[in-house]
């Protein structure tokens, strides 16, 4: 019922740059919050960075003064704008959603399948 299209990814040298987007589509009544996640190899799935209904943001200690999210809410469109960018940020990132489909308060959480980025030293 809801997709989410996950774009931007590549290989990327060390202080480079890359933009992430995530563009939802479905019958969604009002979005709770959008996040970022990433897991790279060995690791388990982390947080990155989140933003609530509200417009408030928190990062992860280790992206904080590099990357920015925010979103696009007419476009129901959800972006990771990364700077500086080190070999340790080599991960498959993924986006989610936590939504409300109607007018009811159940909340649903929706995935992105992932888009990888590398960054090569």
């Amino acid at each position: 019922q809801v997709q989410l299209v996950e774009s931007g990814g590549g290989l990327v040298q060390a202080g480079g740059s890359l933009r992430l987007s995530c563009a939802a589509s479905g019958s969604i009544f009002s979005i709770n919050a959008m996040d970022w996640y990433r897991q790279a190899p060995g690791k388990q799935r982390e947080l990155v960075a989140g933003i609530n209904s509200g417009g408030s943001t928190n990062y992860a200690d280790s992206v904080k003064g590099r990357f920015t999210i925010s979103r696009d809410n007419a476009k129901n469109t959800l972006y990771l704008e990364m700077n500086s960018l080190k070999p340790e940020d080599t991960a498959v990132y993924y986006c989610h959603l936590r939504v409300r489909l109607d007018v009811s308060l159940r909340l649903y959480d929706y995935w992105g399948q992932g888009t990888r980025v590398t960054v090569s030293s």
